[in-house]
């Protein structure tokens, strides 16, 4: 896809811009605790897209893609890139380790041929805060020490990701434009920056120099990619019409304000991360995808109100494979959790939901969905903010029959079994928002689309 010419957007001058609020951008966030298949929708959308975002998070989250047969394993890049004519776009609000980017795309390029020319295709916003090494070192410290101050961590990735953002917070952290501007002078902020942390954490070995050399010979690479990312936002906003599809990352039971506070990630993984993460208004914000697994799934610590510590848990762990894509780790598995997406929807606005994974349920000859949650015998209708009382919420259960059929080969709605129609009727009845997708296996054809 071509840029947009610099000419194709007037800069508004106060004069009828309000009136044309430019193209929409569909978003698509997962609506759990992140791993719910939002990869997936996302591919099938970016098949006719022209540029797929990325607004927050970094190399901690991963998605996974199967193309053709070939899996793919994205943590930094938008998995929109495989399309050969989109046009990726890394936010202002995305954390970026340079030595994770390229050896992410070297890895994906080697599987198959839906990586070619990524470099080409690939806009860095210049306003990025970049991580370093010694982050991820420090991330891998702080954990360590909760482990053995508090008896648990937070089960970070240890990418860094939290030491990043405490620098953007603390106002020490460097950026995309720094590191392609004046390099002498990023070498000074670096090296206060270097200090500071050896400061802080007296165990932690930094080679300043070895990193900064390293750093270096990033630049020539990375600095065609570099663009001021609210120009670049705003012409594709206000250019031709264009299809924009922004990627969240983690999902909204991790965010840093209405996640599962601590157990959660350090960036606003809900949609108001769109606009902060990119630079755009909210006018543009047009169809919220929520993403949702059939069963719930979480990695880590932290409170998990229907989590099935049983064979039922298990049997969704083996059969769908709940492995984390960037630790490796076994997921904690349990039945949907209605309360948690309502949640999800007040802060998000969903317009319509993915559905995914039905198929591993295909076994169960009854599902429950937890539909509201007890304390002292009260329903209460919000979702605890506190982590102790959320450990203590009783779930009350509906019980639906389930399907005992391979739903694998459905391809229509109506080739599901009743059950199986039945239980996705009742999950949008019961939170006000239509199911456009439901998917019942891997591949890309099994994504059944419902209008």
């Amino acid at each position: 896809m071509s840029e947009t010419g610099s000419s194709s957007a007037p800069i508004p001058n106060g004069e009828g811009s309000s009136r044309h609020p430019g193209n929409k951008v569909t978003v698509v966030l997962g609506a759990q605790w992140g791993d719910e298949g939002k990869g997936k929708v996302v591919d099938l959308l970016a098949q006719d897209a022209d540029i797929v975002c990325r607004c927050q998070g970094g190399n901690n989250a991963g998605h996974t893609v199967v193309v053709d047969s070939v899996e793919y394993d994205f943590h930094l890049l938008p998995s929109g890139i495989i399309n050969p004519k989109v046009t990726a776009f890394i936010g202002n609000g995305v954390v970026i380790h340079l030595p994770g980017l390229f050896e992410e795309a070297e890895k994906n390029v080697k599987k198959g041929k839906g990586l070619e020319g990524w470099e080409k295709r690939l806009i860095i916003s210049d306003r990025a805060h970049i991580v370093f090494d010694f982050h991820q070192a420090a991330d891998g410290i702080q954990e360590q020490q909760r482990e053995e101050q508090a008896g648990k961590n937070l089960g970070t990735t240890k990418k860094g990701i939290g030491p990043v953002y405490s620098s953007k917070a603390a106002r020490s952290g460097l950026r995309m434009c720094d590191l392609v501007s004046d390099f002498n002078e990023f070498s000074e902020r670096f090296k206060v920056l270097a200090n500071q942390y050896k400061s802080i954490y007296p165990t932690l070995k930094i080679d300043i120099e070895g990193e900064l050399k390293r750093l270096k010979g990033y630049i020539e690479r990375i600095k065609p990619m570099v663009r001021d990312g609210v120009y670049f936002m705003y012409e594709a906003l206000h250019g031709p019409p264009k299809k924009i599809l922004v990627e969240g990352a983690n999902a909204a039971l991790l965010d840093i304000d209405f996640g599962t506070y601590p157990f959660v990630t350090s960036s606003n993984c809900t949609v108001g991360g769109v606009c902060t993460g990119l630079g755009m208004p909210p006018q543009n914000v047009g169809e919220v995808y929520g993403v949702v697994k059939a069963y719930t799934t979480r990695v880590g610590i932290g409170a998990f109100p229907t989590e099935q510590g049983n064979e039922i848990g298990e049997l969704l762990q083996t059969r769908g494979k709940e492995v984390g894509v960037t630790t490796g780790r076994k997921r904690r598995c349990g039945w949907l959790d209605l309360v948690l997406l309502r949640y999800a929807h007040m802060i998000n606005g969903f317009t319509a939901l993915a559905l995914t994974k039905m198929d591993i349920m295909d076994v169960l000859p009854e599902i429950k969905v937890g539909v509201a949650y007890k304390i002292n015998d009260k329903i209460i209708p919000h979702f605890p903010a506190n982590q102790e009382v959320l450990n203590k919420v009783e779930v009350q259960y509906e019980t639906l029959p389930g399907w005992n059929t391979d739903i694998s080969n459905a391809r229509t709605f109506d080739d599901l079994p009743v059950n199986a129609q039945n239980y996705v009727r009742f999950i949008e009845m019961e939170l006000g928002v239509p199911v456009k997708w439901i998917g019942v296996g891997k591949s890309r054809e099994s994504m059944i689309q419902l209008f």
